[in-house]
């Protein structure tokens, strides 16, 4: 008798107890994939990277950014090949991920009915558009589907816009780029144009990792996008990342105005002594306009430049 009573108790419990959503991730599964993050953190549990760093990575080059990373073990944030809606607009954002798979009956009617219990309308694709905040970037995997695996068209693309004021980063295709590319507060980087509607796919998972082409993407990275491609910065490594390549950036400038002056000695990249960096610091001394970033992390990275040459 007891045992039937605690069978019947636990099924009662476990039919009370609230279903975990499959698609949107929970704040418990996004705490767990990005546990090392200490700041802000939206109320889903995405990182939030300062407004800030968002703007300031549009000044940095992918390959400096690419060099940080590598140091630090991540060799898998890269990827290119992708058209761009407006090549010469660099973009950066938070990232909102998504993942899409070829669509499977049995899996898309469990999708559909958790999407109606959450009070979800219209196709799946329009739900990562509603969850975008102000900053943020739309990255998704549509597994390289192209023809019938257009993402979004015109309308979708004015509801990223206007949720975002950022764009996207999609491996799949688009439709209605003439559209979309008049579209203000609105870049993106897609696999190609294809004038077909998306077909026998469906949205599997909204923040949760997932991969584009040969990169991982964390919800909450920090997303460089250019028409050379898009690299995709953990938020754990996204301030200090910024800053080293922005010490590289000044590096670099200081290097191009010696080459020119033909006062180099022949070392026209690198041969960066103690002494050079002493005319580095007197050169940012000269011309404060070119330094973009707080002058104490300007001076911290000399610190570790310097300690490098003991």
């Amino acid at each position: 008798m007891r045992r039937i009573l605690t069978a019947a108790v636990i099924g009662c419990v476990a039919f009370a107890a609230p279903a975990m959503a499959q698609v949107k991730q929970s704040r418990e599964q996004m705490l767990f994939y990005t546990a090392d993050w200490k700041g802000d953190r939206f109320p889903d549990g995405r990182p939030r990277i300062a407004d800030s760093l968002l703007v300031r990575a549009l000044d940095v080059s992918i390959e400096d950014v690419w060099d940080y990373l590598r140091d630090k073990g991540y060799n898998c944030q890269f990827d290119t090949g992708f058209a761009m809606l407006h090549p010469d607009k660099p973009f950066a954002g938070r990232a909102l991920t998504a993942q899409y798979m070829p669509l499977r009956p049995d899996m898309f009617r469990a999708i559909s009915a958790e999407g109606k219990a959450e009070g979800r309308v219209t196709g799946n694709n329009q739900w990562p558009i509603a969850d975008l905040q102000i900053g943020d970037m739309y990255v998704a995997d549509g597994f390289g589907k192209i023809v019938e695996g257009t993402l979004i068209g015109s309308n979708l693309g004015s509801g990223i816009a206007a949720h975002s004021h950022t764009g996207f980063v999609f491996d799949a295709g688009i439709r209605d780029a003439e559209e979309n590319r008049a579209l203000e507060n609105m870049n993106g980087l897609y696999r190609a144009y294809d004038p077909s509607a998306w077909k026998d796919m469906t949205l599997t998972s909204i923040n949760a990792p997932i991969r584009i082409g040969r990169a991982t993407v964390l919800p909450g990275d920090l997303v460089l996008a250019k028409r050379e491609g898009v690299i995709f910065i953990p938020a754990i490594l996204a301030e200090d990342a910024i800053a080293h390549a922005e010490f590289i950036s000044l590096e670099d400038a200081f290097n191009f105005e010696l080459n020119k002056k033909g006062s180099n000695g022949g070392a026209f990249e690198g041969g960066w002594t103690a002494k050079k960096y002493e005319a580095l610091t007197a050169w940012i001394n000269a011309n404060p306009g070119k330094l973009k970033m707080p002058r104490a992390e300007f001076d911290a990275i000399l610190a570790e430049r310097r300690a490098r040459q003991k």
